[in-house]
C-alpha cells in the first residue's frame, strides 16, 4: 500500500503532468478564467483520466501485446480516448447543462488534450501493474485538478490587481504559470 500512496503523491505534486511534463496547457490556460470552470474540468478530466488509463491499460495487455501489435498504441489509445470523452460529454451535458455551458469548447478539447494520451502511454511504457497504473491515474487526475484550480485562484487574483498594460492577459498568465511551475519543480529536489 505505501508503494502505492508513493505513486499517487508522486504524480500529483513531484511530476505533475501540466507542471513537470507540460502536457495538457491547452485547458490549463483555457479554461482556468474562474475556479468553478476549472474545478468542474478538473472533476471531468479526472473521471476522463481514469476510465480512459485503465481501459487502455487493459487493451494493451490483453489485446495488442499478446498479438505483438504495439505499434498500434498510439492510434488505438486515442479512439478508446475519444470514446471516454464522448459518453462523459454526453454525461455532464444531461446532468449539469450549467457546468457543460462554462466549460464549452473545452470538454470536447478534453479527446485531444495530450495528458490524457500521456498518461496512458506513460503508464504502460513504465510497466505499472494494474494498481500501480490506478494510483499513477489518479495522482495525475488529482495533480492536474489541484493546479487548474490553484492556477485559477491565482488568475482571479490577478485580475483585482493593476499588472502592466504590456503584461495583462495572457502575458501575464504565462508567467504566473511559469513561477508555479518553477515551485513545484523545487518538490523534485526535495525528494
Amino acid at each position: 500500500m505505501s508503494e502505492g500512496l508513493l505513486i499517487f503523491i508522486g504524480a500529483a505534486f513531484v511530476n505533475n503532468v501540466v507542471l513537470t511534463k507540460f502536457l495538457g496547457l491547452c485547458p490549463f490556460m483555457g479554461v482556468s478564467n474562474k475556479i468553478s470552470s476549472a474545478l468542474g474540468m478538473g472533476i471531468a478530466t479526472t473521471f476522463v483520466f481514469t476510465i480512459a488509463t485503465l481501459s487502455t491499460w487493459l487493451l494493451d495487455h490483453f489485446v495488442l501485446s499478446p498479438l505483438g501489435m504495439e505499434f498500434l498504441r498510439i492510434i488505438a489509445f486515442i479512439l478508446l480516448i475519444a470514446s471516454v470523452v464522448q459518453l462523459t460529454e454526453l454525461y455532464v451535458k444531461k446532468q449539469d447543462p450549467v457546468l457543460y455551458q462554462s466549460l464549452g469548447v473545452f470538454l470536447p478539447l478534453i479527446t485531444t488534450n495530450c495528458a490524457v494520451l500521456g498518461v496512458a502511454l506513460l503508464a504502460v511504457q513504465d510497466g505499472l501493474s494494474f494498481f500501480s497504473t490506478l494510483m499513477f491515474t489518479i495522482g495525475s487526475a488529482v495533480g492536474f485538478t489541484i493546479v487548474i484550480v490553484l492556477f485559477a485562484g491565482l488568475r482571479s487574483q490577478l485580475a483585482l490587481n493593476r499588472v502592466p498594460a504590456a503584461l495583462q492577459g495572457s502575458p501575464i498568465a504565462f508567467i504566473t504559470a511559469g513561477l508555479l511551475s518553477m515551485a513545484f519543480m523545487g518538490f523534485a529536489g526535495m525528494v
